[in-house]
């Protein structure tokens, strides 16, 4: 079957649909979910959202200095500006679309303080930030007559003049896209989806981590789709482990502790109960991430313990269940009392700082293609990702991305001569353990070899195996049809390749990216 857009976006998150949102008035508009609409990673986000909103105290240029110094100062300058001056009006969208953020009996913001920043500026819902804001634009989007929601719907590539018999390599000038073939789930059937222009929302990559915050989904499909198109990708070394994912074996994804939790005075401890963030940073527990996830992943190692504590027993018990009534009752569910016991936390992959690069309208290498949210590099984040400045980042390109396509979107048409998906030939691949067996060793090698702490050795380990397992993914790729579960194996392999060749290509320890073979110079 053969669909028509002005525009196709697919990922259903903050930046997927608060760019419909932006675009449905101009446009016709099809949103390509890959599960249901809540399945996101912006449902996931609890700390909250940043933003310079008290200028009593706070100003652009502080959060501009705190975003460069969490991303090691190898951010770009062009778009750690226009995110943190952007700001403010991207907040207000976001309450004109329906979010309510927390406020105080005077009517202000309640705003929190997260690791990394130097003053109080998140706004935020409770401990469920996310899930307001998706809640909010799902209701939204829902209403608005021009943006048809495609759920269970997987895209499988995006289509370029590849598939029109044209050979594209990485140095073919002007690749375009026309839009993406789509799995309907449902029926089983790929269908192609025509549009003037593909907007790339999907999100991270982190469910190629077995321990990981992030929602299983978040497999790197669009990421990997753009790579295999030739699309220029960067920065993937950079993958921000949480520091606090609470310790439950058995649960993936793992639950996110928030970094407000330390941010309202929680305090790392090792399992006999002594702290130990004074050895790692002046700023003890509220140092940036990358600091604070190897400190504990070193007293891990050199203790030979899986976890360490979080505490907050020493807070007002009553503030405690106030602020974090999600973590209270989740931990509660396992028998903690987080009032009375120490949480158990270890790090678990949450962010991709890197993606598909783009530049300040959001536009990728490809034309006719954006790429929004955390599957795009805008260079916002450099080596570090600064706590909550990644749903802000998403809302504040998506709206770049919208102003710029709506004053382009009259110059392109839809291309007639792209011939529908052929399946011809291919088999119903009833050996499902190949696939799910291949899905673990990811998750296991990405673990071992490319997690917080890196080596040459490692790095070389795990692309060798990887390599393995991509050949023997394409020959079952080539000669099966298309199901989810293949193509997010086959997404996997390509992320995982990316992240460990970039990390091999950089020969030094910035940021989040750590090896032993460069320490950082003193």
């Amino acid at each position: 079957m053969v669909h028509k857009y002005d525009y196709l976006v697919i990922g259903s998150g903050l930046a997927g649909m608060s760019f419909a949102l932006k675009v449905a008035e101009k446009g016709s508009v099809a949103l390509i979910c890959k599960a249901g609409m809540e399945e996101a990673n912006t449902y996931y986000a609890q700390g909250g959202i940043a933003a310079v909103t008290n200028l009593a105290v706070d100003n652009f240029e502080k959060h501009v200095q705190d975003t460069m110094i969490a991303g090691d100062h190898i951010n770009d300058p062009e778009a750690v500006h226009k995110v943190v001056y952007n700001a403010p009006e991207q907040i207000q969208a976001l309450i004109d679309w329906g979010v309510n953020f927390d406020k105080k009996e005077d009517g202000d913001f309640d705003l929190h303080r997260e690791g990394g920043h130097s003053e109080f500026r998140i706004l935020h819902h409770a401990d469920n930030t996310g899930a307001e804001i998706q809640r909010s634009l799902i209701k939204a989007v829902k209403q608005h007559p021009n943006i048809h929601i495609f759920t269970n719907h997987f895209a499988v590539e995006i289509i370029t003049q590849h598939h029109l018999g044209i050979i594209v390599t990485r140095y073919t000038q002007g690749i375009r896209c026309f839009g993406a073939y789509v799995l309907n789930e449902e029926n089983g059937q790929v269908d192609t989806f025509l549009s003037k222009i593909t907007v790339m929302a999907t999100g991270g990559c982190e469910a190629v981590y077995r321990s990981t915050t992030n929602p299983l989904v978040a497999t790197g499909d669009g990421i990997a789709m753009v790579y295999r198109a030739k699309g220029a990708v960067k920065d993937m070394e950079f993958i921000q482990f949480h520091p606090t994912a609470l310790y439950n074996p058995g649960d993936r994804p793992a639950f996110l502790i928030t970094e407000a939790m330390r941010g309202y005075g929680g305090m790392l401890r090792t399992l006999d109960g002594k702290e130990f963030m004074h050895k790692y940073d002046e700023r003890l527990s509220l140092a940036p991430r990358d600091i604070v996830a190897r400190a504990i992943d070193n007293e891990m190692k050199l203790r030979g313990e899986d976890h360490v504590f979080l505490d907050v027993t020493h807070k007002d018990p009553e503030e405690t269940r106030k602020h974090f009534p999600n973590i209270y009752k989740k931990c509660l569910s396992i028998g903690i009392d987080i009032t009375k016991d120490y949480i158990p936390v270890a790090p678990a992959a949450h962010y991709l700082c890197g993606g598909i690069k783009v530049d300040l309208d959001g536009q990728s290498s490809i034309r006719r293609l954006y790429a929004i949210g955390e599957c795009s590099c805008t260079g916002l984040h450099g080596g570090n990702r600064l706590a909550s400045n990644s749903l802000i980042e998403a809302v504040v390109y998506a709206d770049a991305a919208a102003k710029h396509s709506l004053s382009v979107l009259d110059r392109y048409d839809f291309n007639e001569d792209v011939p529908e998906w052929n399946a011809e030939g291919t088999i119903s691949t009833e050996e499902r353990v190949l696939i799910t067996q291949s899905i673990k060793e990811v998750n296991q090698l990405m673990e071992a070899y490319v997690g917080i702490v890196r080596s040459n050795t490692r790095l070389t380990r795990a692309w060798n195996r990887l390599d393995i397992l991509y050949e023997e993914t394409e020959a079952l790729f080539k000669r099966s049809k298309a199901t989810r579960e293949l193509c997010e194996l086959r997404n996997l392999i390509n992320v995982g390749y990316l992240i460990t060749r970039q990390a091999m290509e950089r020969k030094e320890s910035r940021g989040l990216h750590y090896t032993i073979d460069y320490p950082p110079q003193k």
